[in-house]
């Protein structure tokens, strides 16, 4: 793409806030996050395919940004086009940004941290738009509720005790080095839940749910429901979080489906003690 016609795309003296708004009633492309974690380290690696005009959620700190992958034709901060052909790597600054992804690109947000709450750490690095966050829509999830109420009833749990239970912090632990495809959001289900950040395939193994005894954010914060999309696998004394289906994550900067499980199938493991199959 010459730079013409990039500058036809990045109309200047059109405002972020005003051409966001109208990309918003386009049809959105899938941009899968994944969420990689070493010691004092937080990669936030999204993936761009080519075609794509994009903006950025506003960075509210400077950081190492790593681009594995692509070209990208992108405004400065003075408003000045410039290409950028991976591999390049370069300290940002705090903003926001906008470009044309030409070929696929992968980029990498690269933080110096030791926190592990994926939701602690967006809120910490990143300043999303409230026209993004009023996009955000959830399918009504009255059924799922009424059926966690009969969980609860046929398994002789009240709410108080299931909150009480769910709430506990003693029994928690952090996921352990590696990437993963989910965060924790508001849930229209309730409270806190798990949501998918990239795309997940139906069988793909999502995170770890118990280790050691101990629950981990999917063990957490996986809400119930009548029609799940993941399964508790046992394996050894470990449990795990499966997708049961397909599960669509970001796309257009909106955050993916919500994980799910059917408590049900949950509790006969841990009450029966037995493995489920896979």
């Amino acid at each position: 793409m010459n730079q013409n016609n990039c500058l036809d795309i990045f109309d200047c003296k059109l405002d972020l806030t005003t051409l966001e708004s109208q990309m918003l009633q386009e049809e959105q492309i899938d941009c899968p996050v994944i969420h990689r974690f070493g010691p004092g380290i937080y990669i936030r690696e999204v993936f761009i395919p080519a075609g794509t005009l994009a903006i950025g959620h506003t960075q509210k700190t400077e950081h190492l940004n790593i681009m594995l992958k692509g070209r990208v034709a992108m405004l400065n901060d003075h408003g000045d086009l410039e290409e950028i052909v991976a591999p390049h790597i370069y300290v940002g600054q705090p903003g926001r940004k906008i470009g044309y992804i030409s070929e696929d690109m992968v980029w990498l947000n690269v933080y110096s941290t030791n926190e592990r709450d994926i939701e602690k750490l967006e809120r910490t690095y990143l300043d999303k738009s409230p026209l993004v966050e009023a996009q955000i829509k959830h399918v009504s999830r009255f059924m799922d509720n009424q059926d966690y109420k009969k969980v609860l009833e046929e398994y002789g749990f009240t709410e108080e005790t299931a909150r009480s239970q769910s709430e506990n912090t003693e029994d928690q632990t952090d996921f352990p080095f590696g990437g993963y495809k989910v965060s924790v959001s508001t849930s229209d289900i309730e409270g806190k839940g798990l949501f998918a950040t990239g795309n997940i395939k139906n069988g793909e193994e999502i995170a770890p749910a118990r280790l050691d005894g101990k629950r981990t954010p999917a063990g957490r914060y996986t809400n119930h429901s009548i029609s799940p999309n993941a399964k508790m696998v046992v394996r050894g004394e470990d449990v795990f979080l499966v997708a049961t289906k397909d599960i669509k994550g970001y796309s257009g900067g909106f955050i993916g489906e919500e994980i799910t499980i059917n408590y049900r199938q949950s509790l006969n493991l841990q009450l029966g003690g037995k493995i489920c199959p896979e």
